[in-house]
């Protein structure tokens, strides 16, 4: 057995459930998050997906379930949480730099409302370095393509150096070299040990990259390693006889990857 086989799981949610009224959100899902694997969030539009993670983070207000993290309650373990929101719900207006938002993530370790210390540099360089933004480390953030606002958000989470890190849809509006490039990050972390849960929706990378998967609409449909999860009946379960999303089409351009 390995490591990662005898830690407690990452991320455990038992009986939660979410209603925006009386519209079920989300309905009596269990899900089980091995510790040490990269974990996607998968189901059609409106299935419930960024309400899950929001609500296990106890971002937003559950009607009824709980959430471990780790083997404890969420609400007592989010020091051990990096958590990524979509990129629409951020202002990129805001005058900061690149490397203040990564900064961001060393705030805990130096005390909110303090500068971060000179021990902390070290750690903000190398994950400026591992998502190739530390020639940019001085621009706006309004200055970003799509691509790179992703970027400097999970270097952000990687400053954090949290055993489990949580992405609400990173590789939306990015394109397929820029999605790469972060998977490649994502799994060198869960090569380090850390568990990573992605909300996703190509189908075809999840079954690629990923190690485990939970298939969602408003119920969890499957929760496992992605082969047995991902299977058409399950799938037909999820979105329905009219059949599954397709590749990865709108992405926009990105620049080259550079280091």
């Amino acid at each position: 057995m390995s490591a990662a086989d005898a830690r407690p799981p990452a991320l455990e949610v038992r009986g939660l459930t979410v209603s925006y009224g009386r519209r079920p959100v989300l309905a009596d899902v269990d899900a089980t998050v091995p510790a040490g694997t990269l974990s996607a969030v998968v189901g059609p539009n409106g299935a419930g997906k960024s309400t899950l993670l929001q609500a296990a983070l106890g971002l937003l207000p559950a009607d009824s379930g709980r959430t471990l993290v780790e083997g404890r309650p969420a609400r007592a373990a989010l020091d051990r949480v990096a958590y990524v929101p979509q990129r629409d719900a951020v202002d990129w207006d805001f005058p900061i730099t690149v490397r203040e938002v990564v900064e961001m993530g060393r705030y805990r370790a130096a005390g909110w409302f303090r500068r971060v210390r000179r021990s902390e540099r070290p750690v903000v360089d190398e994950s400026l370095d591992r998502v190739g933004m530390t020639a940019f480390a001085g621009r706006q953030i309004s200055q970003l393509s799509g691509g790179q606002r992703q970027r400097v958000f999970l270097a952000r989470a990687l400053a954090q150096q949290a055993p489990l890190l949580v992405m609400d849809e990173p590789f939306a509006g990015v394109d397929a070299r820029t999605e790469a490039a972060l998977l490649d990050v994502l799994t060198a972390v869960r090569d380090e040990g850390r568990s990573v849960v992605v909300v996703h929706h190509d189908l075809g990378t999840v079954r690629a990259r990923f190690d485990h998967a939970l298939l969602l609409n408003v119920r969890a449909v499957a929760c496992g390693p992605v082969a047995e999860a991902l299977t058409p009946a399950n799938l037909r379960r999820a979105y329905g006889a009219a059949g599954v999303p397709g590749g990865a089409a709108g992405r926009e351009e990105e620049p080259a990857w550079t280091r």
